[in-house]
């Protein structure tokens, strides 16, 4: 059986992105600039930015028998991804993610999962390293990482949407990647360590990365850019995260490497439009020390 560097187990979306000045508030209406489609969900944007980065990567994840479905497969397969365990749900919708952005690149998304609530790993693929996120069930991303570290597998999780984790998930997770938000509706990061995580990697946007551990914790400032627009930039970074893991490299240095990933998709629209190759995000890191 073929083994590959990385394995995402995650959502695929059609997102239908509005451009305005500012978000609303409630029981509020604002006036729309721009509307476009782009490819989306959560798992295959970081699939896709795992395979920018360099890695070699399948997908596992469910579309609808619809339009969106046909061409969600198409983006992944194009950009070299394994879309062998990508099912197709008969009599389903693709995921769809409505998402609005403002003029300062800040953006507020509601998913609605159709097929990605079908996601289900049956025959999960051999990966050095095994992500997944929150856009699927709860019991498959479990079953998946319980799967993964029985072959030794690194587990990555992104716990977004933040929802209550089971202590199971928590057991088999080594590494969780949430926002600044979702670590505290977690819990905060010594609940996910008293629950079996190793390794804690906090983004904050703007304020950087903070990797947490039973060890003092660090603190990586962000790369300096002028953002467009954030959504993709937290896939960005656990999708590069996740690449140099599975090459070998230190939880710090792979770190450093995402968080320069993470900058460079804020600048451009779209979630995998926006997700940056390898060489660009050499670049970036190069432009600091690496932490640690």
């Amino acid at each position: 059986m073929r083994e590959f560097d990385v394995v995402v187990v995650g959502s695929l979306n059609l997102d239908l992105v509005t451009r305005t000045t500012r978000l609303p508030g409630p029981g509020e209406t604002v006036i729309g600039a721009s509307y476009a489609e782009f490819p989306g969900g959560k798992g295959l944007n970081q699939a896709v930015a795992a395979a920018r980065a360099g890695a070699s990567v399948a997908l596992v994840g469910a579309v609808g028998d619809d339009h969106a479905g046909t061409r969600l497969r198409a983006v992944a397969a194009d950009e070299g991804i394994d879309v062998t365990h990508l099912a197709t749900i008969d009599g389903q919708p693709t995921g769809r993610a409505i998402i609005s952005v403002d003029d300062s690149g800040e953006n507020s998304i509601i998913v609605v999962p159709g097929a990605n609530a079908r996601t289900a790993p049956a025959d999960l693929p051999v990966g050095r390293v095994v992500v997944a996120q929150l856009e699927i069930p709860l019991t498959t991303v479990t079953e998946a990482f319980r799967m993964a570290r029985g072959r030794g597998a690194t587990t990555v999780l992104n716990p977004a949407p933040a929802s209550a984790l089971p202590t199971a998930l928590l057991a088999n997770c080594d590494v969780v990647v949430p926002n600044e938000h979702e670590v505290e509706l977690l819990g905060g990061a010594d609940r996910l360590l008293d629950a079996g995580v190793s390794q804690i990697v906090v983004t904050r946007g703007g304020a950087g990365v903070d990797v947490i551990t039973r060890a003092p914790s660090l603190h990586l400032d962000a790369f300096p850019v002028d953002p467009v627009d954030t959504t993709g930039a937290g896939d960005a970074f656990c999708g590069a995260l996740s690449s140099r893991l599975a090459a070998g490299d230190p939880l710090l240095t792979a770190v450093h490497f995402a968080a320069a990933a993470g900058a460079l998709a804020t600048t451009k629209p779209g979630a995998v439009p926006s997700q940056p190759y390898r060489s660009d995000i050499e670049t970036m890191a190069a432009s600091r020390p690496t932490i640690g």
